[in-house]
Parts: structure tokens; C-alpha cells; sequence
């Protein structure tokens, strides 16, 4: 039955079981674990695009301060010099106070960049730039921490300064996960914030930002939330699912199933014909289904020994039946060997007499394989030729002539079992020859050898000076060859004639 079945159906149930649930669900776990990844890259797009956006934001934030400080100053210096004020700083710094979150620090000059006034202590470097009315020029200036602004009026310039902590303010104000911020022309830059390590699950985002038409450039680092274990994981966890969920049904089936199978399984091969009940284990599992096939189980062994119990009683009868028929037999067989002895007591002639005990010792030597036959029924071993052999030698040189008597038999046999059949066959064989040997040449000894000569063969061997003869012989020795010849044939095996000698093949048991 198992030739016929694929690699596939002679794994374990639990092998096939596993297999298939991860089958089932490994498609389901890749197709969430997929979304969780692409969900997750959307996020991390969007927050690239976040930290952009605010880059951009603190350039404009930037962009704007500097807008507003730059044209309240105009505004501011414009109205001086258009009142042809005697102090044009102080009318300046008087304009400038009404408007709230500007810079007061400055300095006015004249067209030739000759300063006119200042205010705030400042004294602005790059003092040879010169701006036209309605225009302005940006610069750093590291020394000061400050951004410098020059506007041009009509009359003259003022510039002014936008000091690094107002700078910092306005970009933190719209930019809360700036890391760096640097403002550069194309001479100096300024550092605004100092340079800070990103947290461990973000990544820092560089971008570079022009305002005021290039004259300035804002360098940002923005911080930008990246992947973390705790994403991985989220990414992983349809996977992880998927795992769980195959081990998991495949341990409640191999607890809940399989392992109460096995423990039957064990139980009725522990069990043997002939023990009181079939014992089985006290755990058989939640499932009603194994509960009720060890209940079959159970029920079918009691079927099978009541069965047994039957057939051994029919079996003790056929047995106590067959020593009776065997008995019979034998009883039988040495009543008509009886009645041959006591005619051949009685008759009157020599060759009579001599018919008579010729027919009583083949019924003798019949009566012996019955007999023997008989002893070996019970162990269903066949018959044994030693003491066959053995029995009927002596009751050939029992039951031969006066002058015969004296004849010696001698038995070399090894310890083989035969058939019935082949049993009977032997018996004349040997009782032919022998009596053949003892009337030919009475006195003369005889040796009978039985050896194994195969695995199912044993080689029977009869030797004697009374069995060399020269020619043909008369009749007897014609009727003779005739009958051991046909009992060669009985035997299935040639007949061997050598001079004194004569031999047959015989089927026995193997050892």
C-alpha cells in the first residue's frame, strides 16, 4: 500500500498540516506585510515633504523679518530727510520706536556713503557698498551676529541689523525641528543655531534656500522622523502573523489530535493476544471522535478474543479428534499385523510362511510412521526419521527369519523432520531393502545413513555386501528394482544404484 502513495501522503499529519495553513496564509501575510511597507514609505514621504515645506518655511519666516525691518527703516529715513530734519538719526529712531518688533539700530548717510548719524552704537561694515533710492543690499556680518540690511532714500541710505536671536526666533517660530541654520552671502555666513544631533529615529534633511534675490542663502538641517524598530515590526508583523498562526494551529491539532491518535496508536500495539483487556490510556483528548474509536477499538478486541477463544476450543477438538483417528489407525494396523502372524503361524508351506511375514513387516513398518506420526501431532513438527528409523530396524530384525536374526543394522541418521507422505515412502523404501538384503544374504550387516544434503533435502544411503549382485538376477530381483524404483518416483527423487549400495533424495524441514 505505501509503494502507491506520493512523497507527499507519507509525511507526518503534522507536516502536511503545517504546510498547507502556511500555504493558506503566507499570500495574506505578503500582501499585508506589502501595505504595512507601502504605508509606512507613504509616511516617510510625507514627512521628507514636511521637513522641506519647513526649510522652506524659515527661509520665508527669514526673508520676511528682513523685509520688515528693512522697510520700516526706508519708511523711517525717507520721512527724515523729506522733513529736512536737523537730526535725521533722531527723527529716524522716533519713527521707527511706533513701529513694535524692529530693529533700533542703524546709521544714516549721505549719497556718498559718508555717515550723516548713527544710533545704537552700530557701526556696519562694508562701508563702500552703495544702494540707489528704492533698493537694498544684504550682508552677514559674523563679528556682530547679525544680519545687515542697506536701503537706498532719496537723499542718502540708512542701514540697519538684525541681531542672530531675532533671526533665531523667527525661524524656530515656524520651524520647531530645525537642527542647523546658517545664513551665508557669498563672502561670511552666520551661524543661527548651532548644529545638534538628530534623535535615534530620525535623520537629518539639508536644504538650501536663496531670499532677497540670492543675496542671501539659508542653509536648514530639519530633523525628519525615519523608520523605527517599532515600524519594522509593523511591517513584519503580517509575517509574524502568519507564522503564528501556522505553529499555532499546527500545535492545537498535534496536542488536541495527533497526540491522542499516537498515544492509541502505542496502546493497541502494546497489546497482545492473550492479555486480560485492551488497556487503554486515561488522556484521549477533548475530541469525542478518539474517545469513541478507542470504545471501537475496545469492542473489536473483544470480538477478536471471543473469536480466538472459539476457534481454540475447535482447534482442542480437532486435535483430541485427529489422536483418535491416529489411534485408531495404529490399533488397526497391529490387529491386521496380528492376524498376518498368527496365519502365518499357521500355514503350511515355507513360502507361505514367508509371504505371510513379508506382508506383515511393510504393515509393521506403516504402523511405525502412524505411530510416530502420532508423537509429533501436537507439535506440528512433521515426523521425526531418527527414531523412526531407529523403530523400525528393530522391528525388521524382530520379524526376520531364524537365519536372518543375526543380520546388524547399524543407523548413522542425522535429526530431520519429513511429511507424512514422504514419511510413509521412506519406511517401505528402507523395509524393501533391508528385507531384500536380509534374505539375499542373511548375516551380512547393513548401514543406513540419512545426512542433509540441502536446506530442504537429505540424502538416504543403504549399504551392504548383500546388495551386490552381478547381472540382472531372477525374478525377485526384477520385482525388487520394480518396487524401489516406484517408490523413488513416490519420492520425487532418482534412484541412485551403486554396487552395495543404494541411495534416495528426501524432502525435510529446514532448520
Amino acid at each position: 500500500m505505501a509503494e502507491g502513495l506520493s512523497r507527499f501522503d507519507r509525511w507526518p499529519t503534522g507536516t502536511k498540516l503545517l504546510l498547507i495553513l502556511s500555504a493558506a496564509l503566507l499570500p495574506l501575510g505578503l500582501a499585508l506585510a506589502w501595505a504595512a511597507r507601502d504605508s509606512i514609505g507613504d509616511a516617510n514621504d510625507a514627512n521628507r515633504a514636511a521637513a522641506e515645506e519647513q526649510g522652506r518655511a524659515v527661509a520665508r519666516a527669514i526673508e520676511s523679518l528682513v523685509a520688515r525691518n528693512a522697510l520700516a527703516l526706508s519708511i523711517a529715513a525717507n520721512g527724515a530727510f523729506r522733513d529736512r530734519a536737523g537730526a535725521p538719526c533722531v527723527a529716524t529712531a522716533q519713527s521707527l520706536a511706533l513701529t513694535p518688533a524692529i530693529a533700533s539700530r542703524f546709521t544714516i548717510r549721505d549719497p556718498s556713503g559718508k555717515v550723516i548719524c548713527a544710533a545704537g552704537n552700530f557701526e556696519p561694515r562694508r562701508d563702500e557698498m552703495l544702494i540707489g533710492p528704492g533698493d537694498i543690499g544684504l550682508w552677514v556680518s559674523p563679528g556682530d551676529k547679525a544680519v545687515d540690511f542697506r536701503v537706498g532714500v532719496v537723499g542718502g541710505m540708512a542701514t540697519g541689523d538684525i541681531e542672530v536671536d531675532a533671526l533665531r526666533a523667527a525661524a524656530t517660530e515656524v520651524g520647531k525641528d530645525v537642527q542647523e541654520l546658517v545664513i551665508s552671502d557669498s563672502q561670511s555666513e552666520l551661524r543661527v543655531i548651532a548644529p545638534k544631533a538628530a534623535g535615534p529615529a530620525a535623520r537629518q534633511l539639508r536644504k538650501v534656500d536663496p531670499i532677497a534675490r540670492g543675496q542671501l542663502q539659508v542653509r536648514t538641517s530639519i530633523a525628519v522622523t525615519r523608520t523605527t524598530i517599532f515600524d519594522q515590526v509593523a511591517v513584519m508583523l503580517p509575517l509574524l502573523m502568519w507564522v503564528v498562526a501556522a505553529v499555532l494551529s499546527w500545535y492545537l491539532v498535534r496536542r488536541l489530535l495527533i497526540r491522542p491518535l499516537e498515544r492509541l496508536k502505542a496502546a493497541v500495539l502494546a497489546y497482545q493476544p492473550g492479555d486480560d483487556r485492551l488497556e487503554l490510556p486515561e488522556r484521549l483528548g477533548p475530541a469525542e471522535e478518539i474517545r469513541e474509536l478507542g470504545s471501537a477499538f475496545e469492542r473489536a478486541v473483544e470480538r477478536i478474543e471471543e473469536s480466538e477463544r472459539q476457534m481454540a476450543d475447535a482447534l482442542t477438538g480437532q486435535r483430541r479428534l485427529v489422536r483418535e483417528v491416529h489411534h485408531r489407525v495404529k490399533n488397526n494396523l497391529q490387529v491386521v499385523a496380528s492376524l498376518l502372524n498368527i496365519h502365518g503361524r499357521s500355514a503350511t508351506t515355507s513360502e507361505a510362511r514367508a509371504a505371510y511375514a513379508a506382508i506383515g513387516r511393510r504393515v509393521d513398518a506403516l504402523s511405525v510412521v502412524h505411530r510416530n506420526h502420532f508423537a509429533e501431532v501436537e507439535e506440528s513438527r512433521g515426523i521425526a526419521l531418527r527414531p523412526l528409523l531407529v523403530e523400525l530396524s528393530a522391528t525388521l530384525r524382530a520379524s526376520a527369519p531364524d537365519d536372518a536374526k543375526t543380520t546388524a543394522i547399524q543407523l548413522d541418521v542425522d535429526h530431520l523432520h519429513t511429511t507424512q507422505d514422504a514419511a510413509v515412502a521412506t519406511a517401505f523404501f528402507v523395509t524393501e531393502v533391508v528385507e531384500f538384503a536380509m534374505l539375499e544374504q542373511p548375516g551380512q550387516a547393513v548401514e543406513i545413513e540419512l545426512r542433509r544434503s540441502s536446506e530442504l533435502a537429505a540424502r538416504l544411503t543403504i549399504s551392504s555386501n548383500a546388495l551386490m549382485r552381478e547381472g540382472d538376477g531372477g525374478p525377485e530381483h526384477v520385482q525388487f528394482s520394480r518396487v524401489i524404483g516406484g517408490l523413488a518416483r513416490q519420492l520425487r527423487s532418482p534412484l541412485d544404484e551403486k554396487v552395495g549400495r543404494l541411495s534416495v533424495d528426501i524432502p525435510v524441514f529446514p532448520e
